[in-house]
C-alpha cells in the first residue's frame, strides 16, 4: 500500500509532510504535491504533518478523490523530488477549505 496526496493539497502545496518523509517519496509541481508510490513505503509519519489533512493511505482515499490515486503515481513519474520544506502558496488559506480542485492542478 502506498500514501496519496489529494484535493486539499491543490493550490495550497504545504510542504510540513516532505520534511518527515524518510525515503524523499515526494514530487512537486507547480501547485501540488504528489507521492511516488514506488518509493512510499508506508511509514504514516506524512499523514500528521499535513495541516489540511490531503494525505490519505491508498486503502482510505475517499470515493470521490479515487482519481488522485492514479494522478500521483502518473505525475511522480515527471515532477521532480522535493526533499526539503518550503513556504505554502502565497494564498494557500484562501484554497485550503475549497474542494473539487482536480481541474486546477498545474502540470
Amino acid at each position: 500500500m502506498t500514501y496519496v496526496v489529494t484535493d486539499a493539497c491543490v493550490k495550497c502545496k504545504y510542504t510540513d509532510c516532505v520534511d518527515v518523509c524518510p525515503v524523499d517519496c515526494f514530487r512537486e509541481g507547480p501547485n501540488f504535491l504528489v507521492i511516488d508510490p514506488d518509493e512510499c513505503i508506508d511509514c504514516t509519519l506524512c499523514v500528521a504533518e499535513c495541516p489540511v489533512e490531503a494525505i490519505y493511505a491508498e486503502d482510505d482515499v475517499p470515493a470521490e478523490m479515487h482519481d488522485f490515486i492514479a494522478l500521483n503515481a502518473e505525475l511522480a513519474k515527471t515532477w521532480p523530488t522535493i526533499v526539503e520544506k518550503k513556504e505554502p502558496l502565497d494564498d494557500h488559506a484562501t484554497w485550503a477549505a475549497i474542494s473539487g480542485k482536480i481541474n486546477k492542478i498545474e502540470r
